[in-house]
């Protein structure tokens, strides 16, 4: 049994070291050893849409002439584009945003009521175009075989006369953008921006001056860069990347590496096809999405793609039929872009699976009540802080039977300790019987050495999970708790919540029995100020959380202890 429990701490201890130094290596741009090495620079400041992202290429067969260009390879600019106007500013009370008249390509779109971590002075921006970042969104129309020929987001497109701004009064602001003829075909994109709201209403009218009809695929997709978001920690993972929801394969998380491997020949790790769905941009507290209004594609049939557009340059997006358009004749597409913070109850209102790019990884079944809980807590306390104290409070009560069973078994254990301690040195010549004399003591004393470790392990699922409610809820961001702490989502400042946390786990390894084998005693003492390390650099609301748990523990262990009469030994 001590062999057992020796072999535990090495390897929870070992592991500790491992995800540290990994880590440690990561923050200092090294490659991790658990995954691919660290992109690239992204494209280069000024270099416009329609130069550095190709035409998504569709999954069904094509006629070669149209699909000359590989995967991902930039296809020449339609013969009509004409010089490029200057970019459109468009302000709301939620956004400002930049449109490209190049494809009318979404370019920058700043999140006026989001405040920037790493410069407290300025606001989020989730969309971009600069010299550190590529961040799109993306649409247009292909022929059904695929390739060039229609108005496309590498067309210049002009824009109509209308207002930018959102005026006192008004509840929504519309945006149009008209191309030239390409193929005998025109489109007018209509971007609507609303108050109070981060879903953009994306409209594409095709209109058909030909003398043919024709039947074009309108596209949605996202492009950016592979790298994380800025001043994102190395002691926590977070995913980035795209995401493809379908109500048959559900939530589908793609990492760049998997595009790079269906690059080279691998299937594609997410659904293709479908008659619902959605794609989505996810990053830590933010996402966006493309959607399709029920009122025009509910069961529209759809084909989804990620693909390598340059070097650390990647895509997602779908593929939707218009339908045919008659000679002189006109059709209307409607679909919807989200692109802001991940507030879970209006993502879930938006689209079916929408709150899952709220990522609590393989915890969501418990995260989600828990987070439920959370809400109704700070509804009640209006305080984010105090709602997390009063979530842990509620857990511990919920769990107080089991962990008196645990505490009281570690109690035994201390009481026993000298007579183990005794027995070990008289006998540390024999370890066989030793072993043997330790397991009579155990038999005789009706102890359970591991009598300790399961309740608490039953209980770590929840207390897991919690943890990624916190990570993960945008609510967290600048939400104060008291003095000090002005938001939960930023490390303390001050470091006085990690501190109190060192405290707090060497008085519960002071709590608990002193192991018998001298390597794991002071195992004992030196993996909480290894834990304590990664918890300097975590955001406050986990600290706070994870501090609140050891205070209501050690409490409830000193109760045992003293009853038991083991206080001090």
């Amino acid at each position: 049994m001590t062999d057992m429990r020796r072999t535990l701490l090495w390897v929870v201890f070992s592991m500790s070291l491992v995800l540290i130094w990994d880590a440690w290596n990561r923050h200092n741009g090294h490659p991790s050893m658990f995954g691919p090495a660290p992109a690239a620079k992204p494209v280069a400041a000024g270099t416009p849409a329609s130069a550095a992202n190709g035409l998504p290429t569709p999954t069904t067969a094509a006629p070669a002439e149209a699909t000359a260009a590989a995967p991902g390879a930039v296809p020449a600019a339609p013969a009509a584009s004409a010089p490029l106007a200057q970019p459109v500013v468009i302000t709301t009370d939620l956004v400002k945003a930049t449109l490209d008249p190049a494809g009318g390509t979404l370019v920058r779109l700043e999140l006026l009521k989001q405040v920037d971590q790493n410069d407290r002075s300025k606001n989020v921006v989730l969309f971009d175009q600069s010299a550190q970042r590529l961040y799109l969104a993306q649409t247009g129309l292909i022929p059904p075989a695929g390739g060039t020929g229609l108005p496309n987001h590498h067309t210049a497109m002009t824009l109509l006369p209308g207002p930018t701004t959102l005026q006192d009064g008004s509840n929504a602001l519309e945006v149009k953008f008209e191309s030239p003829e390409v193929g005998g075909v025109q489109l007018v994109k209509t971007y609507t921006f609303r108050r109070g709201d981060y879903v953009i209403g994306v409209r594409h009218e095709v209109i058909n001056r030909s003398g043919a009809p024709v039947s074009p695929r309108l596209y949605l997709q996202l492009v950016r860069d592979g790298n994380p978001p800025a001043g994102e920690s190395s002691f926590y993972f977070t995913f980035t990347g795209p995401a493809v929801y379908t109500d048959a394969s559900k939530f589908q998380k793609v990492d760049f590496k998997s595009i790079e491997k269906h690059q080279s020949g691998d299937k594609p790790s997410h659904a293709v096809s479908g008659d619902n769905g959605w794609v989505a941009m996810v990053q830590h507290y933010f996402a966006s999405a493309w959607l399709v209004d029920a009122g025009s594609g509910a069961k529209l049939p759809r084909e989804f793609f990620t693909g390598k557009v340059a070097a650390n340059t990647y895509s997602v997006g779908m593929f939707l039929p218009v339908g045919e358009v008659a000679p002189g004749a006109s059709k209307a597409f409607d679909s919807q872009l989200f692109a802001g913070p991940q507030e879970e109850n209006k993502l879930a209102a938006l689209a079916p699976g929408l709150e899952l790019v709220k990522d609590y990884g393989w915890f969501t079944v418990l995260a989600k009540p828990l987070f439920w809980l959370l809400t109704q807590l700070h509804t009640l306390i209006g305080n984010w802080g105090w709602a997390i104290v009063a979530l842990v409070v509620l857990l511990k009560v919920a769990f107080y039977w089991l962990n008196a069973s645990a505490y009281r078994s570690m109690a035994k254990m201390k009481a026993i300790n000298p007579k183990v301690m005794e027995m070990r040195e008289r006998l540390k010549d024999k370890p066989q019987q030793m072993q043997q004399e330790m397991m009579r003591i155990y038999r005789e004393e009706k102890v359970n050495p591991l009598g300790g470790c399961l309740p608490i392990l039953v209980q770590m699922p929840f207390f897991i999970a919690l943890y990624w409610v916190l990570l993960s809820s945008v609510e967290m961001r600048n939400a104060p708790w008291i003095g000090w702490i002005k938001d939960l989502s930023a490390i303390d400042p001050y470091f006085i919540l990690p501190l109190l946390m060192t405290g707090t786990s060497l008085l519960q390894t002071w709590l608990n029995p002193t192991p018998p084998d001298p390597v794991q005693a002071k195992m004992m003492w030196i993996m909480p100020l290894v834990f304590s390390v990664m918890f300097f650099f975590f955001p406050a609301g986990l600290v706070l959380y994870w501090l609140t748990n050891n205070i209501l523990s050690i409490a409830q262990q000193y109760v045992i202890n003293k009853r038991l009469g083991v206080i001090g030994k």
